[in-house]
């Protein structure tokens, strides 16, 4: 008996596909409201960033969900107070950021810094 082979699975997008894709997302991120929602998403990424990048988040210290939570909510706090104690409280408009203590010690001694902590491993 002779089998016909099996059509396998599509994989991925075609060209055209993906082109089109692409043209549709590009239309979209032309609009107010997507320009409004990524707004916001756009400051909570630098701060997801800072957090696994710059304080070593990607890999956690401790066995288990409630110590790692644990870890997590501790260095969180910690990521605030260092922020909250630089602002003034004389000031009406905070600063549009403040730098962390590291990069604070790397400006004063003159260690050239990425403008990104992606770029640290290449």
């Amino acid at each position: 008996m002779h089998h016909l082979p099996r059509e396998r699975p599509k994989r991925g997008l075609s060209p055209r596909e993906l082109r089109d894709l692409q043209a549709r997302v590009r239309t979209e991120q032309q609009t107010p409201d997507w320009k409004a929602r990524y707004t916001v998403r756009s400051g909570v990424e630098g701060t997801i960033n800072e957090f696994a990048h710059g304080h070593g988040m990607r890999h956690c210290h401790y066995r288990g969900q409630p110590k790692a939570h644990l870890q997590h909510v501790l260095t969180a706090i910690a990521i605030n107070i260092e922020r909250l104690s630089g602002r003034s409280v004389t000031r009406e408009t905070p600063p549009s950021r403040s730098p962390t203590a590291f990069r604070a010690f790397l400006d004063q001694h003159d260690i050239p810094r990425p403008k990104s902590w992606r770029a640290l491993g290449s």
